[in-house]
């Protein structure tokens, strides 16, 4: 399937998708491609609110952008790397039969499967700001991550359990 047939499966069926990634084999090339994948269109999503701010407050859009674009590909990718070993450690303690990598691709997985949400979710910021309509959609879009994180790691056991 192609990569946007599989962010809209993870929306009917995360298990489903994070079981078939799982089943292409060990493949750390991959799971990397996903998570940059995922912090670029992060950063996509976190343009609007940042013109925003700068047109508002005056400040320079150049420099907030670029602290940024530094931010989201090399900062919170090495946080994801930490979060996802984290989440291994903590399956672990709870029964989980799941890899480091599956913990990997679990996490990366969730986070590139919620960006249409975040990308609504810096739309919103953009365009309305602050209020409850910001709120409501980055409560759906934290949700729909959380959600399918959750599903991913389930995912992720049951595979090494077979």
């Amino acid at each position: 399937m192609s990569l946007s047939n599989d962010i809209l499966a993870t929306y009917r069926g995360p298990r489903r998708v994070v079981s078939r990634l799982l089943g292409m084999g060990h493949r750390e090339d991959r799971a990397l491609a996903i998570l940059m994948g995922a912090c670029l269109l992060m950063f996509i999503s976190d343009l609007p609110r940042i013109a925003r701010t700068q047109h508002l407050e005056g400040g320079d859009t150049t420099q907030a952008l670029s602290y940024a674009f530094m931010g989201w590909l090399l900062l919170w990718p090495l946080l994801f790397y930490g979060v996802a070993g984290l989440a291994h450690l903590v399956s672990k303690v709870i029964g989980g039969q799941g890899t480091w990598y599956s913990a990997r691709l679990a996490t990366f997985w969730a986070l590139l499967a919620a960006t249409p949400l975040a990308l609504l979710n810096g739309l919103t910021a953009g365009f309305v700001g602050e209020g409850p309509a910001l709120q409501l959609v980055g409560l759906l879009w934290i949700g729909a991550f959380g959600f399918f994180w959750v599903q991913g790691m389930r995912a992720a056991s049951a595979e090494a359990a077979v």
